[in-house]
């Protein structure tokens, strides 16, 4: 399994929140290429367009990572396709796999952040539509040098190249997503691996939904190893269960409790947060042996899972707390991972 940190580039952590954003950057480059130096597998950087986040050019912070780093898989987290033009994904994300020598990957998904639609000139009301088109797009532009397509949200190509092209002959196309059963079986029918990201509730549910996913693949043709299963959960290390919690738990209530206030969710309790660090519970909070444990549990539960990825650093935690967290994921919790 692999094990790596997906970042929202969050401008607002510790420090009573007077970090600049120079500093927040220059603090994430560095925990990226701590994490490639601890034999992390991969770091992902998600799509925002709010004050709070510095990570709406995602590819040009990886590409910044990728002139730092020497072996990490560097990947989006994810990229709104539905907001994007797919040509222009393509060329960002080839680019970066030119300058990293192969390491790029792509997760894509429609957003459960809305912002991008209207700021980008798209309606929400076509949602769906705009990322099956634009998904088809880019897979197109992925697989072929020269483009023959049309489709409603986008002007048409006719036998037109798209330069330049990716380092890797087929650049990873991940699907990113929620609990929509139509997602996991449009993945698994394209053959695409999926990223499942589980952000409350007990993880052990999502199996009917995988399964959705592998059904699907297997009746296009594909063959069970081809249909990779990712999980992305928040989460966080420390050298104690104990101290991971005291450390994670008051900056996580106050984001989550923002977050609900702005989608209709009621505010975090600390009944609800333990529930949620329990054995079922989504959250990977812990001492590198217990985080190791769960996410095992948690591959189990859903019938393998490849890929698991921490998002951990919009917690109030502060830079040290975070490399300290990268430290003993590489040093102690992926070689638990390893040995099974």
């Amino acid at each position: 399994m692999e094990i790596g940190i997906d970042s929202f580039a969050s401008a607002m952590y510790g420090d009573n929140n007077t970090l600049s954003s120079v500093d927040a950057m220059e603090q994430l480059l560095q925990r990226i290429e701590f994490a490639d130096q601890c034999g992390l597998d991969v770091f992902g950087i998600g799509e925002h367009h709010k004050k709070e986040f510095l990570d709406s050019a995602t590819a040009v912070i990886l590409s910044a990572a990728a002139a730092r780093t020497n072996n990490i898989r560097l990947a989006s987290a994810v990229t709104v396709l539905s907001a994007a033009d797919p040509v222009r994904v393509y060329q960002s994300f080839a680019t970066l796999d030119l300058i990293s020598k192969g390491r790029a990957e792509i997760v894509v998904g429609r957003g459960s952040a809305i912002e991008a639609y209207p700021l980008f000139g798209y309606d929400l009301k076509d949602y769906d539509a705009l990322f099956k088109e634009k998904l088809e797009l880019l897979l197109q532009v992925r697989d072929n040098e020269f483009i023959t397509w049309y489709g409603k949200f986008r002007p048409e190509l006719n036998n037109l190249p798209v330069y330049p092209r990716a380092l890797q002959e087929k650049m990873p196309v991940w699907l990113g997503v929620g609990g929509t059963p139509e997602s996991f079986i449009r993945a698994g029918s394209l053959g695409l691996p999926l990223m499942v990201a589980v952000i409350g509730g007990q993880t052990h549910r999502f199996r009917p939904l995988i399964d959705l996913y592998r059904q699907a693949g297997e009746a296009a043709g594909f063959k069970p190893h081809e249909l990779k299963v990712g999980l992305h959960s928040p989460g966080y290390v420390s050298n104690s269960t104990e101290k991971a919690i005291e450390e994670y738990y008051p900056g996580y209530a106050e984001l989550w409790t923002k977050l609900g206030y702005e989608r209709g969710w009621p505010p975090v309790t600390k009944g609800k947060f333990d529930g949620l660090i329990d054995d079922l519970g989504v959250l990977i909070v812990g001492s590198p042996e217990r985080a190791a444990e769960k996410i095992l549990r948690h591959s189990e539960a859903l019938g393998g899972v490849e890929r698991f990825t921490f998002q951990m650093d919009n917690a109030g935690l502060t830079h040290s707390q975070l490399m300290n967290a990268i430290e003993l994921i590489g040093t102690k919790l992926i070689p638990l991972i390893k040995k099974g």
